[in-house]
């Protein structure tokens, strides 16, 4: 146990409706951020089922957005990024808010999960089960996931958000989820039974909550840090009311109109007038990256990045898309200007890598043309 004991907030909140489960952690960022509130843990779990994208996703080609209609699914935009997901009673979470900069948490995201998923692996390891933690941002069990996370930065916070896994519905799962034919949902639910777990799966019964949340403080604990139990302030609740779910309540956050500014629904191109043509591609490294950009005479005209990937500081994304703007398809000018992004910016994009981009932005060329 290391030396220095670092006291934080603990927030055990339990069942939350939806909003209030997915996004509450962002009204105690901007608050632990201007140094309002201490850094804190938040314990809680959904009330009720929903669907939840990542910030850099494209609603439509992720989730099929009538059957979450029809079901009466909320469908929430997390502030992070990171997959589409459906999230209901059975599933655990835990939100780490800190200041940025405090020296307890690494500023580097891939360090960052590394050290505060130790305490997800614990918790697991004590009802034992064999945990490890696997790269970028999961927890697995006899290979399968039964945490997924994600973390960013929000007011001057840093952020991690994670659940443990205590039972799935995988018809749900894999339901919600655009796909392009029933038989590749079948394909699906099938993966999903063999890549991802919960602990009724692998235990055989679902464990107490409480001893769930009593292992998950003991692997903090042995991080050096001690909690307080405490509760809201005013001011979170006032943000959260007027700010944040206002926010995720809103058509222009779900479905974010900047990534609809190009269009491209199925095929590699379409001829939008003259030169000009709306291309998509994608290309999975550890993250998906998908590329949608207007091409004309070779260059890049525009150009939107989506997918299932993590951006730090999210706001940078859009400086990538400009850095891109006015690229020839060439190899090398992509890789400078790519290499030039990462120079002039903070961003840091685990799982990731420049020439990962490199290769997304060049399967936008079209094999004799350019």
């Amino acid at each position: 146990m290391p030396e220095m004991r670092h006291e934080w907030r603990l927030l055990d909140l339990g069942g939350l409706e939806p909003y209030r489960a997915q996004a509450l952690y962002e009204a105690v960022a901007a608050t632990v951020g201007r140094g309002g509130s201490p850094n804190t843990l938040i314990l809680c779990n959904p009330a009720d089922s929903y669907v939840c994208i990542g910030y850099h996703q494209e609603l439509e080609k992720e989730v099929d957005v009538d059957f979450c209609k029809r079901h009466g699914l909320p469908i929430i935009r997390r502030s992070q990024g990171g997959g589409a997901v459906y999230l209901d009673s059975g599933q655990q979470f835990y939100q780490v808010v800190a200041k940025r900069g405090d020296p307890l948490v690494p500023a580097k995201v891939e360090r960052l999960f590394e050290k505060f998923l130790g305490p997800t692996v614990y918790a697991c390891r004590r009802l034992g089960l064999q945990a490890e933690y696997k790269p970028l941002n999961d927890v697995v069990v006899n290979g399968r996931k039964i945490s997924g996370n994600g973390a960013g930065e929000l007011d001057g916070s840093t952020v991690l958000v994670g659940n443990i896994i205590l039972g799935l519905n995988y018809d749900l799962m894999s339901r919600v989820l655009r796909v392009p034919s029933e038989k590749f949902r079948d394909r699906l639910a099938k993966s999903m039974r063999e890549w991802v777990t919960s602990l009724e799966r692998e235990l055989g019964r679902t464990p107490p909550v409480e001893e769930i949340k009593r292992y998950l403080l003991e692997g903090y604990e042995s991080l050096g840090i001690g909690f307080k139990t405490g509760t809201l302030s005013e001011v979170e609740e006032e943000i959260f009311k007027f700010e944040i779910k206002p926010k995720h309540l809103s058509p222009e956050w779900l479905n974010q109109p900047k990534r609809h500014r190009l269009k491209s629904s199925g095929p590699r191109a379409i001829r939008v007038t003259g030169a000009r043509e709306v291309r998509e591609a994608t290309y999975k490294a550890k993250k998906l990256i998908r590329v949608t950009a207007e091409v004309a005479n070779g260059r890049v005209t525009d150009i939107v990045f989506s997918g299932d990937f993590f951006i730090i500081p999210e706001q940078t994304l859009p400086e990538l898309e400009k850095a891109i703007v006015n690229s020839a398809l060439d190899p090398a000018e992509v890789e400078a200007r790519v290499k030039r992004f990462y120079a002039e910016s903070d961003a840091q994009i685990p799982g990731i890598e420049p020439s990962d981009l490199v290769e997304a932005i060049m399967r936008l060329k079209v094999r004799g043309r350019e």
